[in-house]
């Protein structure tokens, strides 16, 4: 028996042939396996089996690896101008990052669908089903040429990506890299909510803040010096925040990160973290809720004598009354920082009169209440000046910042997964995703643009594909300028032509 082939119209077709003497004469005996799509690794496409693979050999049919299983043209009609800049820009700016060898080692087995698929996550905000039409269109189907982008293979492929190892082999190279660049010991830690509906375990109901939503917990960790993400986890939505700060400082441990200074939010300073926090020997500096002893205790003693000229300070454009004080946390001594914002004391007060002149609140009443108004405390493991206290603190909009990015411009909601193992890979590509427009925010950071702004204007700088080479077209006068200025931004210059890959 032997595989036979027959080409009609450009596709090559499988056929099993068997040879066998009939009534004295030599007969084959014909059996169609169907579309040929990879020779070599025998893989065949039918209506009957889909896609599977036959071994000669051993007459056996099996299921193929589907990170080897080839894109599948399916419209002869080619397009030959595609979107250039905005593909061709983000393939030479990761690559001057050093971020594919991070990428690559993920070795999903098709390193060009994982590099596609990346692509897709920062440009185009959009379901995955729309990734073919996208790829089509994109000069992005040059630079991989082996991407498979259909949606059962992108399927496939976040759940291979939603491996264990794949996320550590990933973590590896990641850290490794930041860790050349800047000193990876300060850190921010939050989390926020991935609302959804999907029905697997992580998805719970949670009360954050309270607001009340269905949703998984996501937790990410923020290097301080870069503003880069650094790291992240996900658990269920009903698991309280609180427990979870050990375990992403045990994590990042064991990934040889030495977390030094931690800015917290306010819902992880519990006596249990504190206790956590000193053991480690980790510097922090969080906010304390307004229910806690030490925050009734610090204002009753201190409040009074908060505003004196020694402790005025300017943040932003706005002032602040600010004192610290040493107290004891839980057993443990903390300096504590008591404030009063003029600002949101202003904005307090008004609403507060407000509310007093329609619903007849005494004065008595108001004199009372506006009594706090503006102030809050901050608690640290170590002395801050004053002046230098609320700049350190609110580094914790960088993390704010980098959420946004990732519900906003890296694909990651609303959430279209089914399964565990698929979520876990989209949430490693729309990380990977994260840090790469994080890193251009910061370097646009001096700019008029914003990735969203830069990458919209060098999608209008077009190509046009010829047999065997690429001529990159001009764009309109006021399309060119923006995409050239970007293009100076980065240093990057634009060939007039390529030689197309074979």
């Amino acid at each position: 028996m032997y595989i036979g082939y027959d080409i009609k119209n450009g596709i090559k077709y499988a056929k099993l042939c068997k040879s066998m003497r009939i009534d004295g004469k030599v007969k084959t005996i014909q059996k169609s396996l169907g579309r040929v799509l990879d020779e070599a690794n025998g893989i065949y496409q039918s209506r009957e089996r889909g896609v599977f693979t036959y071994d000669l050999q051993t007459d056996t049919y099996g299921v193929p690896d589907s990170a080897l299983i080839p894109v599948v043209r399916r419209d002869k009609a080619e397009k030959l101008i595609l979107d250039f800049g905005d593909a061709w820009f983000l393939d030479s700016y990761i690559r001057k990052k050093k971020l594919y060898k991070v990428i690559d080692a993920i070795d999903y087995g098709n390193n060009d669908s994982v590099r596609a698929l990346i692509q897709y996550y920062v440009l185009c905000n959009m379901a995955n089903c729309h990734a073919e039409t996208w790829y089509e269109g994109s000069y992005a189907r040059i630079l991989y040429p082996k991407a498979n982008l259909a949606s059962q293979r992108i399927s496939d492929m976040l759940a291979s990506l939603g491996d264990e190892w794949t996320y550590r082999e990933f973590f590896k190279a990641y850290l490794s890299l930041l860790a050349k660049r800047k000193n990876g010991e300060n850190i921010l830690i939050d989390s926020t909510g991935l609302p959804n509906s999907i029905h697997f375990p992580l998805t719970a109901i949670s009360n954050h803040n309270g607001k009340i939503s269905n949703e998984v917990r996501l937790i990410y960790v923020v290097q301080q010096k870069t503003n880069l993400p650094l790291y992240f986890r996900y658990i269920a939505g009903n698991i309280v925040d609180v427990s979870t700060l050990t375990k992403t400082m045990l994590e990042l441990k064991a990934y040889n990160v030495d977390t030094k200074f931690a800015v917290l939010d306010a819902g992880y300073l519990t006596e249990e973290n504190l206790g956590e926090l000193f053991k480690a020997k980790v510097s922090f500096l969080s906010r304390m809720k307004e229910n806690t002893n030490l925050y009734k205790n610090v204002v009753e003693e201190n409040l009074s004598t908060l505003e004196t000229a020694e402790n005025l300070i300017s943040y932003n454009g706005r002032y602040a009354y600010i004192k610290r004080v040493k107290t004891d946390c839980w057993g443990h001594g903390v300096y504590a920082y008591l404030g009063r914002d003029l600002t949101m004391q202003s904005l307090e007060s008004s609403k507060l009169y407000d509310r007093a002149e329609t619903k007849k609140i005494s004065a008595a009443d108001v004199h009372k209440a506006r009594a706090n108004h503006g102030v809050f405390v901050l608690v640290s493991s170590r002395p801050i000046a004053i002046d230098q206290v609320l700049p350190k603190y609110y580094m914790r909009s960088q993390i704010e910042q980098v959420f946004d990015i990732c519900k906003n411009n890296t694909n990651m909601l609303p959430l279209r997964v089914q399964t565990e193992e698929t979520f876990r890979g989209h949430l490693l590509v729309a990380f990977t995703a994260s840090v790469i427009v994080r890193m251009l925010q910061n370097d646009l950071s001096t700019s008029s643009y914003t990735p969203e702004s830069a990458f919209l204007a060098l999608r209008n700088h077009k190509c046009k594909i010829f047999d065997d080479k690429i001529l990159t077209m001009e764009c309109a006068k006021k399309a060119a300028k923006k995409a050239n200025d970007i293009y100076k931004i980065f240093k990057m210059k634009i060939p007039h032509s390529f030689t197309l890959p074979v």
